[in-house]
């Protein structure tokens, strides 16, 4: 079954730092872009970041300096880590693949997970 799981989520407080995992069962992720993307309540879904096959990487502005992807093909996991974490990134974080590069379009995605919850309170 080709699949994404997120993890990772959870509380945190202002300041404080959390990584998220996108791990790929089914299909393995070596020729695949990741794209992580966020939804918090009443707003829309808006990317974060993105890692391409070739392992080039984008950001959006808001999460620049703070956030970082990375990507282990052999445990075939894609990683965000999370720093400087402030209220304003409270949302439901989910991974979605596409093969290529980036940018991934969520909802046009080979695959995509089920999200995971960050809260930061301030």
């Amino acid at each position: 079954q080709v699949q994404l799981v997120e993890s990772g989520g959870g509380s945190v407080q202002s300041g404080g730092s959390l990584t998220l995992s996108c791990v790929a069962s089914g299909f393995t992720l070596d020729d695949y872009a990741i794209g992580w993307t966020r939804q918090a309540p009443g707003k829309e879904r808006q990317g974060v970041s993105c890692i391409s096959s070739d392992g080039s990487t984008t950001y959006t502005d808001s999460v620049k300096g703070r956030f970082a992807i990375s990507r282990d093909n052999a445990k075939n996991t894609v990683y965000l880590r999370m720093s400087s974490l402030n209220p304003e990134d409270t949302a439901v974080y989910f991974c979605a693949a596409e093969l290529g590069g980036c940018p991934v379009n969520y909802g046009l995605s080979y695959t995509r997970g089920q999200g995971t919850q960050v809260t930061v309170s301030s």
